[in-house]
């Protein structure tokens, strides 16, 4: 415990005193900031069906502003080292029990703790007009979580309209791994509109059910007959408010679904559109999990204006022997591929 709570003290001392530096990469239709601080994109532009130009992501004017943020703390950031919760805070990996920090409802961990890869600064390795590839090695101890972790992830957009992000890693202990991308996006653009407009199709026959603190009960349940199924296109908004209890827990959307793989491959395994703009994103991936949350926990303006479509392995997945194993074991490589495809209606 002490070992790590060090450990994250230097690296935020770290963090205060760099300076994060921002890049832009251009392809097709599509703009895009980044910045080396979490990875995070800052902004990312596209068309409307009429040839408008505007900012489909929310995120902060300045890079500067990520780092003592006063709101969303994951905005456009690679989140990790196991993205989504740990139930407890908790999980025993062979024969070692593992705790790792309580910063989610005081019981349980969310996205790697307070100095997950999204609080860290990347190394950029190289940078072309639309691509840029960074690393991060992420320490053995930091937070709790076992092994040198070596990242390495590529984010490249091409003249398809797509944003495509690859991610390798690399441990010399067993640890767990499920790293994403946790993109904000707003397709009416610049902020306007609300998701409960936009129409949504998941690949899903399964979702996983959650707790009142959103962690998974271990069930994987069928979406037939409920709120949760997306199988043929549904308004966002027009379940959302049912008296479900699943729905409930989360204020709204905030679940994994479990994706009908039919190959181990990139595939596609969901759509969202807005009817209003045009705009229409497909999601592709070769990752068994989508974790769809429909801004519930905004205040004000910013309430249910954006969408966070993370694909990933299952959340928990370490204390769930039924679900999909996320752990990497020295001599192994995790691999992990998105691919967020933009055109218009």
């Amino acid at each position: 415990m002490k070992r790590y709570l060090i450990l994250a003290a230097l690296l935020a001392l770290v963090s205060c005193q760099k300076t994060p530096n921002v890049y832009t990469l251009k392809a097709g239709d599509i703009t895009m900031s980044v910045t080396d601080f979490g990875a995070r994109v800052m902004r990312l532009t596209a068309p409307d069906r009429d040839g408008n130009v505007a900012n489909i992501v929310i995120g902060h004017e300045t890079a500067a502003e990520y780092i003592h943020p006063t709101g969303e703390r994951f905005l456009g950031a690679c989140v990790g080292p196991v993205a989504n919760r740990i139930g407890a805070a908790q999980f025993e990996l062979d024969g070692v029990v593992y705790h790792t920090p309580i910063n989610d409802n005081g019981h349980n961990t969310l996205h790697g703790g307070f100095k997950g890869v999204d609080n860290l600064f990347w190394d950029v390795k190289s940078v072309t007009d639309s691509s840029i590839v960074f690393h991060l090695l992420h320490p053995d101890g930091l937070e709790g979580w076992p092994g040198n972790l070596d990242i390495t992830m590529t984010y490249a957009l091409n003249s398809q309209n797509e944003f495509r992000i690859s991610y390798l890693a690399t441990t010399d202990k067993a640890t767990p791994v499920n790293l994403t991308h946790h993109p904000f996006f707003c397709l009416r653009g610049d902020g306007q509109g609300r998701v409960e407009e936009y129409l949504m199709t998941i690949n899903a026959s399964h979702y996983i059910p959650i707790d009142a603190e959103s962690i998974p009960t271990g069930e994987i349940a069928p979406v037939e007959g409920t709120p949760f199924d997306f199988r043929e296109p549904h308004l966002i908004g027009e379940r959302i408010g049912l008296d479900d209890q699943q729905l409930v827990n989360a204020r709204g959307y905030d679940h994994n679904w479990c994706i009908d793989k039919s190959t181990d491959g990139v595939e596609l395994i969901c759509t969202v559109e807005d009817p209003v703009s045009g705009r229409f994103i497909e999601i592709l991936t070769d990752q068994p999990g989508l974790q769809f949350y429909s801004g519930n926990f905004f205040t004000g303006d910013e309430y249910r204006t954006s969408l966070a479509l993370e694909t990933q392995k299952y959340p928990d997945a370490v204390n769930h022997p039924d679900f999909t194993p996320e752990i990497l074991r020295p001599g192994e490589e995790y691999s992990h591929t998105c691919i967020y495809r933009f055109s218009v209606r």
